[in-house]
């Protein structure tokens, strides 16, 4: 499997997908949930028979192992099928029935609320996951879950990969009998502008750098009628080990901090790029012996040579310490740095560098930790290593006030998606307060709507008496 030829869209294929899915925008509304499930199950399908084509494509495309691209497939697959349950239970709809009380103070109208789709939604795929988070990753799967027709725009750095993806996503709703036009994929930097203003999108969805992110979030915000826009963009991940940690295992941090920051030659968005360390502690003397010598492709050379930049802007910084100094793209770095140099230069330090590299911030007193977190921006993730015993709740809450996700004694690389997940956070983390992996993340692509004094005929058929699904009635959960 090759996909088609490579071609560039124009704004007028732009034009033309969003006015198809325009036009299936009602007709993907209107299916039940039994039918979007049937769509996912086909793509999820689809994807799992066609993973001995998909895989050897993108490996070659991106240099990421087989093994690590098939575990990917089968995360896509699975999150697909995921949100076909979950939508056939019926939750997702928020479904609340007030019925009209005139003793009420006022009196209380029939009320009754639910959600529904926003409408066409673009898509713009990640560099770093060509599959979980791509042409048919978490953003599609979730807003075709909710009866959202999706136009992607493919990364560039697996575009064969994305061309045949898609191929597979078409041929699986058409088989499933989704309407025309509920999915489709563009190409090329003029076509992602172009599709972020193009006037039937109703929404968009961002993973990638914080540049790129920030210059999509203002057109949708510039735009005439302004769209949501959810954007994932940079993240620190900061983790914070106490003495008493660095004390008792120390080495052992070392050596899965090692794994952690250089694992996907540090493509992950959830990379620790930042570590709180107690000065002269075990864990900086040791993690230069466990961290593995060479360099691995990056996904793409541009990405390469951002990292090279990143990494000497971070080495130029007064007051930073090579520990393992940069040589080549995708080679591991290690810088370090005193806390008070920290705080003096936070803005330059806190910025990403997207790539297999970590800073070290040193600190002497529990008031130098507290003021350098302060200083911290917003992430995905914020992780604690202490030990059992230590008063932290203070800790945790100003880590909690910088991330979506905090973690105890892990690394944050490795996003479960699962309902409970959140994988979202304080700007520049992303633009918004929603979740972009696990089954939550269609929320993203629904609006209330709320009907008053409806005759029950009119009324859409979950919001009526005798719907069997979850609901709340009168104030009453009722699952």
């Amino acid at each position: 499997m090759s996909g088609p030829a490579a071609a560039d869209s124009t704004a007028a294929d732009v034009t033309a997908a969003v006015a198809r899915a325009v036009a299936a925008a009602p007709a993907a509304a209107r299916a039940t949930e039994a039918d979007r499930a049937r769509w996912l199950r086909a793509i999820a399908d689809g994807l799992d028979a066609a993973v001995d084509d998909l895989v050897p494509l993108a490996a070659r495309e991106t240099g990421l192992p087989v093994p690590r691209l098939t575990g990917e497939v089968a995360r896509t697959t699975d999150q697909l099928r995921r949100f076909a349950d979950a939508i056939e239970e019926g939750a997702h709809l928020e479904v609340v029935v007030d019925h009209a009380d005139p003793t009420a103070a006022p009196p209380r109208p029939d009320l009754r609320r639910m959600l529904v789709p926003l409408g066409p939604v673009a898509v713009y795929a990640a560099s770093n996951f060509p599959f979980a988070f791509s042409v048919a990753g978490g953003d599609t799967a979730s807003a075709l879950a909710v009866g959202c027709p999706v136009v992607v725009k493919a990364h560039p750095g697996h575009a064969a990969t994305s061309r045949a993806t898609a191929s597979v996503v078409e041929a699986a709703l058409a088989s499933a009998g989704a309407p025309a036009g509920v999915f489709a994929l563009v190409e090329s930097f003029e076509a992602g502008v172009a599709l972020v203003e193009a006037p039937g999108i109703t929404a968009a969805a961002f993973t990638g750098s914080v540049r790129g992110g920030r210059a999509l979030a203002d057109r949708a915000a510039a735009r005439p009628v302004p769209i949501p826009f959810f954007g994932e963009l940079g993240s620190l991940n900061p983790v914070v080990v106490t003495a008493a940690a660095d004390a008792a295992r120390g080495s052992a941090l070392a050596a899965s901090l090692a794994g952690s920051f250089t694992l996907g030659a540090g493509q992950f968005c959830t990379k620790p790029g930042l570590v709180l360390v107690p000065a002269d502690g075990v864990l900086e003397r040791e993690l230069p012996a466990h961290v593995p010598g060479g360099s691995a492709r990056m996904l793409t050379d541009g990405i390469g040579d951002a990292f090279l930049a990143g990494a000497a802007r971070v080495a130029a910084v007064p007051g930073v310490h090579a520990v393992i100094p940069t040589t080549e793209a995708g080679a591991p770095a290690v810088s370090a740095v005193d806390a008070d140099a920290f705080l003096a230069s936070a803005a330059e330090l806190t910025e990403e560098v997207f790539g297999p590299t970590t800073l070290l911030v040193r600190y002497r007193s529990a008031e130098e930790l507290a003021a350098a977190v302060a200083a911290l921006p917003g992430s995905l993730t914020a992780t604690l290593h202490a030990e059992p015993g230590e008063e932290v709740t203070a800790l945790v809450d100003a880590l909690a006030a910088r991330a979506g996700r905090v973690l105890f004694a892990g690394w944050p690389t490795g996003v479960a998606v699962t309902w409970a997940q959140h994988h979202g956070g304080p700007w520049p983390a992303t633009t918004s307060q929603h979740t972009s992996v696990g089954v939550t993340a269609m929320r993203r692509f629904q609006r209330p709507i709320a009907y008053q004094d409806a005759p029950e005929a009119l009324l859409p058929p979950v919001l009526r008496d005798g719907w069997a699904g979850p609901r709340r009635v009168d104030g009453v959960l009722r699952a």
